[in-house]
C-alpha cells in the first residue's frame, strides 16, 4: 500500500523522518524508528494542534 502523500520534514535529504499519510493511518519516523497512528489518532492530533493544547517546544 503506498502513502497518499508523505511530507518530508528535512527536504535536504532522503534520510530524515518524513509523515506518510495513507487512508486509515499515518506513519511518522524514518525507517527502524516509526509510529504509527490510527486514522483517529491523528485526527484527535490535530485537532489539540488546532486548539492550543500542543504547541512548540
Amino acid at each position: 500500500m503506498d502513502p497518499k502523500k508523505i511530507i518530508t520534514l528535512c527536504p535536504a535529504c532522503g534520510a530524515c523522518p518524513t509523515i506518510d499519510l495513507y487512508d486509515d493511518q499515518v506513519r511518522i519516523g524514518e525507517e527502524g524508528n516509526r509510529v504509527t497512528l490510527k486514522k483517529t489518532e491523528w485526527n484527535d492530533l490535530v485537532d489539540k494542534i488546532k486548539r492550543g493544547e500542543l504547541s512548540k517546544i
